[in-house]
């Protein structure tokens, strides 16, 4: 039986998603700049053209979406159904600070990428991105299950400011902060945050 021209053209449009995002992750890698990464490099890696990138992710921004969201699946699943603390069933006081670790380690491991996105949402975009209120929703949860803890809405958008990629930029790009006393750093402040009342 013949393959319908619905389900190959489908089939194709993943086959070229998948292309241009393993192009982009590649590129990101390699690059030291993100923005010199053009949609006309991206397509030529991938062997699409520039049309099928734009079809597939709209604009530059929505790749760089579409990338982040990839690279973050691993840690998305480790939230989802790892082992605590970082994934569900450890007391709040324990996921919370397994949460930031994890964010933070994803945005040291990929620092032009999500300095990149978070640039190009411009102002407000940031906050609407599905990846921060996926993170933020994590958040107020756990705190939410803090006793005596004021405001779990605003406390969760507090410790995220702590994660944002230009500042992690900043402080990773001093000399005397490596990423072992990031970590610990941002987990004392987690820590004395979430402290019981």
């Amino acid at each position: 039986m013949p393959v319908q021209p619905e389900r190959r053209s489908r089939k194709d449009a993943e086959r070229n998603r998948q292309a241009v995002l393993a192009a982009a992750d590649a590129l990101f890698s390699r690059s030291g700049s993100p923005e010199d990464l053009t949609m006309a490099a991206i397509a030529a890696e991938a062997g699409v053209g520039k049309g099928t990138l734009f079809r597939a992710f709209g604009d530059r921004t929505g790749l760089l979406r579409a990338l982040y969201e990839a690279r973050l699946e691993p840690v998305r699943q480790a939230v989802e159904a790892g082992p605590p603390p970082l994934g569900p069933g450890a007391p709040p006081q324990e996921r919370v600070p397994a949460l930031l670790d994890a964010i933070l380690c994803f945005k040291l491991d990929n620092r032009p990428l999500a300095l990149a996105l978070e640039e190009s949402g411009g102002g407000g975009g940031l906050y609407q991105a599905g990846h921060y209120e996926q993170w933020h929703g994590l958040l107020r949860s756990a705190l939410e299950r803090i006793p005596g803890l004021a405001d779990a809405e605003f406390t969760a958008h507090a410790l995220l400011a702590a994660t944002r990629a230009d500042l992690v930029e900043r402080l990773a790009g001093q000399e005397d902060v490596g990423r072992d006393r990031l970590r610990a750093q941002l987990t004392a402040y987690a820590r004395k945050v979430i402290a019981q009342p």
